[in-house]
């Protein structure tokens, strides 16, 4: 549209659209359109969202076939439910980032904090099986289990977090206002959080157990670490974090 004077006029739908592309603008990969009654899980595989599902099973895969491999111990669990719990977290991300009206935004919100509470039970029995296991014996003796303990309190951070802010913003921070002025920070931390957790997991694969007796390979942890972070990272928003 041109002004009086003939300079073109940017409508504000289109500035709002600028704003509200994602870093890497590929087929797909934009927000949700208007229709509240579409269906979210679509988001699942939308854009770079299939790298990130490629990259999260590979990893899946390697951990589970080199437990799966191998006689099952007490151990065996904690590998299982980390990965798992880890699939479930990016499934979490992944079906709200591009969520776009109100309506799409509080369903997505609800679907979100749904499965990730199911992954926190999955970190938790993790981490309360490597303690039972660990017994007697020296604790963070390895990058792997530094990194561990470190991915496990920022988790339960990560989660406290979100819930206070999205549902319980007036009984804990005494209005929504304040929960609101906090989300672009949770989502700053979930991010750098998904990027410790895949750390951890490449690390897993330098401890002794998995040198002399899994063989999971690095190089394959890698890749899909690689896959995840491209997939996810080029669908934020940099509005949603404040930017």
């Amino acid at each position: 549209m041109a002004s009086a004077t003939g300079i073109p006029q940017l409508h504000p739908d289109s500035i709002d659209s600028r704003e509200d592309s994602p870093l890497l603008s590929t087929p797909g990969n934009g927000p949700q359109s208007d229709d509240d009654n579409a269906s979210l899980y679509p988001n699942l595989f939308r854009g770079t969202a299939l790298a990130a599902q490629v990259g999260i099973w590979l990893i899946i895969i390697l951990v589970w076939t080199g437990i799966l491999s191998h006689p099952l111990i007490f151990f065996s669990p904690h590998p299982l439910l980390n990965s798992a719990a880890l699939l479930l977290q990016i499934q979490a991300t992944l079906i709200l980032q591009p969520t776009a009206t109100a309506v799409q935004k509080r369903r997505g919100t609800v679907i979100h904090y749904t499965i990730q509470a199911l992954s926190v039970l999955g970190f938790l029995a993790a981490f309360l099986i490597i303690e039972i296991n660990k017994g007697d014996h020296a604790r963070f003796t390895s990058p792997h289990g530094v990194l561990g303990l470190v991915t496990y309190i920022v988790i339960i951070l990560q989660a406290a977090g979100g819930v206070v802010q999205y549902f319980l913003p007036r009984q804990v921070l005494g209005s929504v206002d304040r929960g609101k002025t906090l989300y672009k920070y949770h989502r700053q931390s979930g991010y750098l959080l998904l990027g410790l957790e895949l750390a951890t997991v490449a690390a897993a694969t330098q401890t002794t157990y998995n040198l002399n007796v899994l063989d999971i390979p690095l190089w394959g942890v890698l890749i899909g670490a690689v896959l995840v972070v491209v997939g996810v990272g080029a669908r934020v928003r940099k509005h949603k974090l404040g930017f």
